[in-house]
């Protein structure tokens, strides 16, 4: 008899462990470097719980174009020059090279954890020092950005207020992200990608608008967010939170509590139009980020797979 109580004592654990594993509690880590920061909370059964989402086999691509004409912040700039190959051999091969020139934070882009620090620390308390050189990161550079293989979420804040687009400067938080997201049919999960939509991206053409004037989410929407143990945030705006500074003065506050003290990327200038319009609030999301060596942020080109 005590054998058979052990025995089945036995079965009973393995079972409740294969549970946790299929749910993702104990299930292993993909990433368990430091230094790829909120992305050490991804498990394998996250990445097959993504996979499963896709059921219909439709591909979002979620990148803008990048180009000279691109709304930008500051005076980045980017041009492009083609070199003609002439014609070579018996055969006649002819072909053309190029050569660009760009800051890495135009359009569609993830900020790596080398963007931003809080008085010259970075995240995991790691000091400038310790990172920055002229030529390149030496630490935190987005070419060790882990490839992205996770749950997306699209939270459409312009459907959930009735408009097309939010209004220049608009701000939502915590309680009013959880109302759409509800309203929505989704919920917010640790591992997830947590994608804005607040049709920003039609005030393209007036680029002075595009960047100073676009909607965001406010600090405490970000707390939340961190709370939820989600690995990146993204919007369809070149700067994911406002312009407005808040009445005690600080600068980019979700940018320093997502980046500097969370470790959470930050995915900008989001092409999000084609989801909401489908009404696509679940979805796989996939990220294999640019390896150049020493980038603080890179252009990407991020895909939603449903």
């Amino acid at each position: 008899m005590r054998k058979l109580i052990i025995t089945s004592a036995a079965l009973a654990l393995s079972a409740c462990a294969a549970q946790a594993q299929e749910s993702g509690g104990s299930a292993p880590q993909l990433y368990d470097d430091p230094d790829a920061g909120a992305l050490t909370g991804l498990t394998t059964a996250m990445v097959r719980d993504a996979a499963d989402l896709v059921t219909e086999g439709k591909v979002y691509r979620l990148g803008i174009v990048s180009g000279p004409d691109t709304p930008v912040w500051g005076d980045r700039t980017y041009s492009m020059s083609i070199v003609d190959l002439g014609v070579n051999g018996p055969n006649k091969v002819t072909g053309h090279d190029d050569r660009v020139e760009t800051h890495l934070g135009i359009g569609t882009q993830i900020d790596g954890l080398g963007h931003i620090g809080i008085d010259g620390v970075h995240y995991n308390g790691v000091p400038y020092t310790d990172i920055m050189r002229e030529d390149g990161l030496i630490r935190y550079g987005a070419e060790n950005i882990p490839a992205i293989a996770t749950r997306g979420v699209l939270i459409d804040m312009a459907a959930h207020r009735g408009v097309d687009v939010l209004e220049p400067m608009a701000q939502f938080g915590a309680a009013e992200i959880q109302a759409a997201a509800a309203a929505q049919g989704v919920q917010v999960r640790a591992g997830d990608v947590v994608l804005f939509h607040t049709g920003w991206l039609s005030t393209m053409g007036d680029a002075e608008k595009f960047i100073a004037q676009a909607p965001g989410i406010n600090a405490d929407g970000a707390a939340w967010l961190v709370e939820q143990g989600v690995v990146a945030v993204g919007a369809d705006t070149a700067g994911l939170e406002t312009n407005a500074p808040p009445a005690d003065g600080t600068v980019l506050p979700v940018h320093a509590m997502l980046i500097a003290q969370n470790g959470i990327y930050i995915l900008e200038t989001i092409d999000t139009r084609e989801l909401a319009a489908d009404g696509a609030h679940e979805f796989m999301f996939v990220l294999g980020a640019p390896r150049l060596k020493g980038s603080v942020q890179a252009i990407i080109n991020p895909v939603a797979i449903r």
